[in-house]
């Protein structure tokens, strides 16, 4: 049996990678699977160490590759058993057919991606490139702002993929290096009350349940293909619920809630910026800032469910706000169409709510290009130029060479 390491609430510096391995020394999956690749390398490193040290009662697989990876989480999770990985860029984007067989399997798997820009040229830094490139394969995607986010939403996830309702693989991304190579201040939670927390995994039609035989992974034809499709559609839209109730249920257990987004001095914000993982942090203190120092009302609206993309919390926020412009930030790009993906969905936001408000799209810190407090307030100030009727380019890159 595995020694309890952590019996109460402990504040310790951690990395994000830290920070993702022990909450999956916590969960005690049954099986990981991983092949590593930086910057995620050192986060399996951690959990090696737990499976080495007797720490875990997982079976540990070091495959050769990433689609390797996520084959194997595919068989254990089929087989009935709680499956984890994790990758990062180029890795997320070698196991993209096998993404789809995850979801389409509606297997609850769960899976750290630490983002990193893809090749060409070759780059082992943070952008959100490889999630936002495998946003359609029909997982669960939540996004952290800092360690402590990966952690707590680590945790839930388990239980959000493995509820009936949802069955559905979720990723959590974090800002490669930014996040997780940083130390910063991380609260840990007892063993005992995340092993409650998450509970056992009750496993539909697991393949070892000999006594009931069932056909996984089927060949269907034309009669019966979009059924699939059209069902794992209404799980998606069912995880809509599913994330907010165990956010609910977290705050309730641990004192810290989590929603579907977060937003940050929008009450009477006359800007609204819009952004994924760590920047928001940066933001924060820009916002912060300037309204001391300027008396400028800017706010910030966090997204922290990706997919299923909370159309209407962002619209309510907005307006519940004194929105006159927003900014859009989105570290990925999406060559040929209008801004950035994020972009896209703030655009289906508005036109689903029936509303108009003047945006700026700006694409930041792809391969690891920093964004630091003068870029974001170079942003603010062009949104405020859209929202006094001047004219702003489309789309605006931030500390770009030129």
């Amino acid at each position: 049996m595995r020694p309890e390491l952590i019996k109460e609430v402990t504040y310790v510096p951690y990395s994000g990678n830290m920070a993702a391995a022990e909450a999956m020394r916590q969960i005690n999956p049954d099986v990981v699977a991983a092949y590593p690749i930086t910057p995620q390398t050192e986060l399996m490193q951690f959990f090696a160490d737990f499976v080495a040290n007797g720490l875990v009662d997982t079976e540990y697989i070091p495959v050769e590759s990433e689609h390797s990876a996520m084959s194997a989480c595919v068989g254990a999770a089929a087989a009935g058993s709680r499956a984890m990985t994790a990758t990062a860029g180029p890795g997320l984007a070698y196991m993209w057919e096998v993404l789809g067989i995850a979801s389409g399997m509606r297997l609850p798997i769960v899976m750290t991606v630490v983002n990193r820009a893809l090749s060409a040229p070759i780059n082992i830094h943070g952008d959100q490139s490889d999630a936002m490139g495998a946003r359609d394969q029909g997982w669960i995607m939540l996004f952290s702002e800092n360690a402590e986010e990966q952690y707590d939403n680590l945790i839930q996830a388990l239980r959000i993929a493995e509820d009936e309702r949802t069955r559905l693989p979720v990723m959590v991304g974090m800002d490669g290096f930014v996040i997780s190579h940083a130390i910063e201040r991380v609260r840990l939670l007892p063993d005992k009350a995340v092993e409650e927390f998450i509970g056992e995994l009750k496993p539909f039609y697991p393949l070892l349940d000999v006594d009931n035989p069932v056909t996984h992974g089927p060949v269907a034809m034309t009669d019966s293909y979009m059924e699939f499709k059209r069902q794992q559609r209404e799980a998606m839209m069912n995880a809509y619920k599913v994330i907010r109730e165990v956010g609910e249920a977290f705050e309730e257990a641990f004192g810290k809630k989590y929603e579907h987004i977060e937003t940050y001095k929008t009450d009477d914000a006359d800007y609204i910026l819009i952004i994924i993982g760590s920047t928001a942090g940066t933001a924060k203190f820009v916002i912060d800032k300037l309204r001391k120092e300027k008396g400028i009302k800017v706010g910030l609206i966090k997204i922290r469910t990706y997919r299923p993309f909370p159309y209407y919390d962002v619209m309510d926020a907005i307006e519940a706000s004194n929105c006159k412009a927003i900014g859009v930030f989105d570290r990925a790009e999406t060559f040929g169409a209008v801004g950035g993906p994020l972009y896209s969905d703030i655009a289906t936001a508005m036109y689903l709510r029936g509303k108009t408000y003047p945006m700026v799209s700006f694409i930041y810190g792809l391969g690891g290009r920093d964004t630091n407090v003068h870029h974001i307030e170079e942003a603010i100030d062009k949104v405020m130029q859209k929202a006094a009727g001047k004219e702003v380019p489309l789309i605006n890159y931030l500390n770009l060479n030129e």
